[in-house]
């Protein structure tokens, strides 16, 4: 089984630091984890906020902790951090080829999209963002890790693209659309979502966009274990 992630991210427009954070890391005892989190507000302080709660929770999956478990420390401990003023959104995508499966963790109102042989679902119900209080528990998601899987998940950016000029940013059409290809590989699909958000945000993004896109393939295996990381920047420009 191969796995491939992608990642498209933007600052809010005319902010020169995102509130999102993401980090990828290896599970101690095989697999891969994603962790997403978006602090309160936008700017340096929201980056404050989202880099805590996933160096946090990234030190506890490093230590083999479950990512349900986690999360909710993480929550507690940004409770203790802020005195419960301060909330971020965490989302945490895991592959675990221990159990075979993949889990989907959220303590964030936007859903996360699923697509497998041209079935398209979401997963929605109620989530809490962590830090606001003790005890906040995410919302656990687990599935078989099945080939062909494809895994869709976000900021809110996402969600309120296109409120300032009255359009609604419809999320499973522009995965559809895109999906209509043959293989879309995921960075095709997290840039499809990124740009349309930012097309209805006349290019001015409304606040931080970041979407992350994971999909499952069939592979021979050659026991060789392969990451490779495109990262653009404006320094230097």
């Amino acid at each position: 089984m191969n796995i491939q992630i992608a990642v498209s991210k933007i600052n809010k427009y005319a902010t020169s630091e995102s509130g999102d954070t993401l980090e990828v890391t290896e599970r101690p005892n095989g697999g891969m984890s994603v962790v997403l989190a978006d602090g309160q507000t936008s700017g340096r302080g929201a980056k404050t906020v989202s880099t805590l709660v996933v160096r946090k929770v990234i030190s506890l999956l490093a230590d083999g902790v479950r990512d349900g478990a986690a999360a909710r420390a993480a929550s507690d401990y940004l409770y203790t951090e802020r005195n419960g003023k301060v909330s971020a959104t965490l989302n945490i995508l895991s592959v675990d080829f221990i159990t075979n499966t993949l889990v989907i963790s959220r303590n964030n109102p936007a859903p996360v999209y699923l697509a497998h042989e041209g079935k398209i679902d979401c997963l929605t119900g109620d989530s809490t963002p962590v830090g606001t209080n003790r005890n906040i528990r995410p919302s656990i998601t687990e599935l078989p890790l099945d080939s062909g899987l494809i895994v869709i998940m976000y900021t809110d950016g996402v969600e309120h693209a296109g409120e300032r000029s009255g359009q609604k940013m419809d999320v499973s059409t522009t995965l559809e659309a895109v999906l209509e290809e043959e293989t879309p590989d995921p960075q095709s699909i997290a840039d499809a979502l990124l740009f349309t958000a930012m097309r209805l945000d006349d290019n001015r993004p409304a606040d931080d966009i970041s979407v992350v896109a994971l999909k499952t393939v069939t592979a021979d295996n050659d026991g060789v274990r392969r990451m490779t990381v495109s990262f653009s920047t404006n320094f230097g420009d």
